[in-house]
């Protein structure tokens, strides 16, 4: 089944700016862009070495039940100018209905500017599984056991 993410623009929004799309037939995210509010378009919205900013997208959007959305950052972004998200990945859940916001971080060494239109993350749209939680005396044995990070080695 191919879920139906239904979008609405925020009132105030560019119209201008493209809706989520695919940039290739084997991506699994979609990329979305900054839809800055008219004040902030010509110059665009700066980031300084180690600020976050809410980036917004003009975008509210509704999933079926039973699916949720993913933020996730772009490599590019990381790579080139050392912006990535908090809260990775980011999830919209099937019931929220509010603006749909991009929390970027600069971990660069200098200031970077956001554009207009830029793609600023990538969407995820995946199935949900609700797990039942049940709590009892004592768990299963298995090889690793309570081993935690890095317990499996180094390489």
């Amino acid at each position: 089944m191919t879920p139906c993410v239904l979008l609405v623009r925020e009132p105030g929004a560019d119209p201008a700016v493209d809706l989520p799309g695919y940039a290739t037939a084997g991506a699994a995210g979609a990329d979305v862009r900054a839809n800055l509010p008219e004040e902030e378009r010509a110059a665009g919205l700066t980031l300084a070495p180690m600020e976050r900013r809410v980036v917004p997208t003009g975008l509210r959007v509704a999933l079926p039940q039973g699916w949720e959305m993913q933020v996730r950052p772009r490599s590019g972004l990381a790579r080139e100018h050392g912006l990535t998200l908090l809260n990775t990945p980011g999830t919209i859940d099937a019931d929220y209905r509010g603006p749909l916001g991009v929390l970027v971080v600069n971990f660069g060494h200098e200031a970077v500017t956001i554009r207009h239109g830029q793609r600023i993350a990538q969407l995820v749209v995946a199935p949900v599984a609700r797990a039942a939680f049940e709590p009892v005396e004592t768990l299963d044995e298995t090889a690793r056991g309570a081993g935690g990070f890095g317990s499996t080695g180094r390489d």
